[in-house]
């Protein structure tokens, strides 16, 4: 059954269950109170006529002794006077004949004609009768406000004797039993005995009331009532059940993606309340659906971006920058962060930044300054424990140096698992766990609500790629960089060298500088191996690479050309400045010998036992001085270098000048025989280009490598 059906149906059971109940109520107790009421109405009636003849007897007894008592020469005289007045029909003085009569004090069966009340005076007896006619029968009737039937004699047969009813009614209620109540058609009857002081037998007779009436106008009622319940019922099930209708439309529409659906809001019911809210839930789910999506696009384009950049390009500033954007867009946290882990000193260090304030809010050049102790804060347990964190704090956040926010969450930026990395703490491969690279932290989710347990996991999501990304940018670099170093003694190889000369020669060229090369050549080297072996040589060769690498200013670069020959740049630097840099580095390799097994010491100096003395010679060339191009400058160093050897070795030589088309700089000339240390300034020119410097020049400091 439809939800109309039922509440029709239970709009007519409370509707018309009370009425037809109240129908037949009202039926039974008013049929019998008509019935009490109208033999009530009987016994009224009998009372009544009883009372009336009762008088009429005591009327006739008084005026028949009033008689009586009279001298009998009044007798008559009275008689007349009283029958005149209306006492009696007849007064009968003497013994006279009355058959037919019936005496108020005992009456007696047989016919009734009239009623007779005697009174004795002696031997004479006066009796005053009442004859009975259709008048005395219609004044009883009047009287007693019911229908009288004077029968015709005692008990049941008597026909009637008088009546006010008509003859055919008068008939049936001579048949009615001494006093019971009876019913004949549309009457009720009431039957009076003779008794003395009521000496006639008597019907009383009432209509009975129309009960068919009565229930006609009952069943017309309920009727009439069921036909408007019914249309009530309808009225009412359809304004109820078509905004339900409507409803469960906008529902399978809503639920069919139509989120635009609404209903009509119509009336200011309940139904009308729930329309309105269903509208309003729609739209915001509307508006939810559209913010998600918009979401969804976008976190999209982050992420298209955040491939495309973590496929094309190496820049892990770059890397940090799209992850720390996309992180913000799809958790809406109003700044963060990204820090990684310095090796060199074990703290965090800041990469990028965005939304941050106080003194974290600086620019991006300095946010390498910011640095947060691995244990220290929030983001440096993070860094510690490799768990992820989130919560809430006041302002100012109760961090010690760190971010001042209302909440926050912070991941740890790790490594992959199965990957080992020698740039981070940690041996990922030993211990099967990730190693942290950093930290990616977001502050104050705009909205009064905190991250939650989603905003985590797309956090988690985001670091684990920005691991992946600082791993691969750092196996990148060191892949590179193993790919530019020689790998015994730590110094640029051969492939850097040539690109370094080239950029240098470049540059030298562009800005009217000088450039000079060092090419150095260990001396005797093969008696080294031959004497101690090649892990001896190998020592050898790792300690000379130190040695250059500390008699060398930061903007110099030094690389082994191969076996044991070395190339040193210095940019900036003059015949002169070479000559002076040749003496420290010759001084400095000659001086102290190489200890080989450094386990075997003396017992009481404690030196080694075992170590070799090694001299270097060293070839010097000016750019461009003694070539206009890299390979130039190389060759004429390596040929100052071959002339330091046939000089004796543990020298310098200066290249020999060559003729250039405009000669910036007259380099002085180093004599082969002058051994090293020992520079010839009688044979050194002082004659230099205008702006240039003649003597040796201070080194323009920087950032080396």
């Amino acid at each position: 059954m439809t939800l109309r059906g039922r509440l029709t149906t239970a709009f007519l059971a409370v509707v018309l269950g009370p009425v037809l109940l109240g129908s037949f109520f009202v039926g039974v107790t008013v049929a019998t109170v008509s019935r009490d009421r109208t033999v009530e109405r009987l016994e009224h009636a009998a009372t009544t006529v009883r009372t009336a003849i009762g008088a009429m007897c005591r009327q006739l007894q008084a005026t028949a002794d009033a008689v009586a008592v009279l001298p009998a020469a009044d007798r008559r005289s009275a008689a007349d006077q009283l029958v005149t007045r209306g006492l009696a029909s007849e007064i009968r003085i003497g013994g006279s004949d009355l058959d037919g009569r019936r005496d108020c004090a005992a009456p007696a069966g047989g016919s009734v004609t009239a009623i007779v009340a005697r009174a004795r005076q002696g031997e004479v007896t006066v009796a005053a009768v009442q004859a009975l006619d259709a008048a005395f029968v219609a004044r009883l009737a009047a009287s007693s406000g019911a229908e009288v039937t004077l029968l015709a004699g005692d008990g049941p047969g008597a026909g009637p004797a008088l009546s006010s009813e008509p003859p055919e009614i008068s008939r049936a209620v001579a048949a009615a039993l001494p006093g019971d109540v009876t019913a004949h058609g549309h009457r009720r009857l009431r039957a009076v005995t003779a008794e003395p002081g009521q000496p006639l037998p008597l019907v009383v007779s009432v209509p009975q009331p129309d009960a068919v009436g009565l229930y006609a106008l009952l069943i017309a009622g309920v009727v009439l009532v069921a036909a408007t319940a019914m249309a009530v019922a309808r009225w009412l099930a359809r304004s109820t059940t078509r905004p339900l209708e409507e409803l469960a439309w906008a529902v399978g529409k809503v639920a069919d993606g139509e989120l635009g659906t609404r209903v009509p809001v119509g009336r200011d019911d309940e139904l009308g309340r729930l329309a309105g809210t269903f509208n309003r839930m729609t739209r915001e789910l509307q508006a939810y659906v559209q913010a998600l999506t918009a979401s969804r696009d976008q976190l999209r384009g982050h992420l298209a971006i955040l491939g495309d950049t973590l496929s094309s390009t190496h820049d892990l500033h770059r890397i940090l920058e799209v992850i720390l954007q996309t992180a913000l867009s799809a958790t809406g946290a109003r700044a963060g962060i990204v820090l990684l882990l310095d090796p060199a000193d074990g703290r965090l260090v800041a990469r990028c930044a965005e939304g941050l304030t106080g003194r974290w809010d600086v620019p991006e050049a300095e946010l390498a300054a910011l640095r947060v102790p691995l244990g220290t804060g929030i983001l440096g347990a993070v860094a510690v424990t490799g768990e992820p964190r989130r919560g809430i704090c006041g302002i100012g956040g109760g961090m010690l140096d760190e971010p001042a926010c209302r909440t926050y969450v912070a991941v740890p930026i790790c490594a992959p698992a199965t990957v080992g990395d020698p740039l981070v703490p940690g041996d990922t491969v030993l211990t099967g766990q990730p190693a942290t690279l950093g930290v990616l932290a977001l502050y104050d989710r705009l909205g009064a609500d905190g991250f939650d347990d989603a905003d985590l996991l797309t956090l988690r999501t985001f670091a684990g790629q920005a691991g992946v990304a600082v791993h691969n940018v750092r196996m990148h670099e060191e892949a590179q960089r193993l790919s530019l170093t020689d790998p015994l003694t730590g110094l640029w190889n051969y492939r850097y060298l040539r690109e370094s000369l080239r950029r240098e020669v470049e540059r030298a060229s562009r800005f009217g500088r000088m450039l000079t090369v060092l090419v150095l050549d260990l001396d005797h080297f093969k008696d080294v191996n031959d004497t101690y072996g090649h892990a001896a040589g190998d020592t050898v060769l790792r300690e000379f690479a130190r040695r250059i690498r500390v008699g060398l200013r930061e903007v110099d670069v030094a690389f082994r050309q191969g076996g044991e020959e070395f190339v040193v740049l210095l940019p900036e630097t003059d015949a002169f400045g070479g000559v002076i840099v040749a003496e420290r580095l010759g001084a400095a390799i000659r001086e102290i010998p190489v200890p080989i097994d450094a386990r075997r010491q003396d017992a009481t100096t404690g030196r080694p036992l075992d170590q070799v003395s090694i001299s270097v010679s060293i070839g010097i060339a000016v750019y461009p001085e003694h070539g206009t191009t890299a390979q130039q400058v190389l060759d004429a160093a390596d040929d100052a270098l071959y002339a330091a050897k046939n000089a004796g070795r543990d020298t310098y030589r200066l290249a020999e000048s060559r003729p250039a088309p405009a000669p910036t700089v007259t380099e002085p000339v180093v004599s082969a025989g002058v051994p090293e240390g020992h520079f010839d300034h009688a044979t050194a020119p002082d004659v230099a280009a205008p702006g240039m410097p003649g003597g040796p020049q201070a080194p323009r400091q920087g950032r080396g490598r």
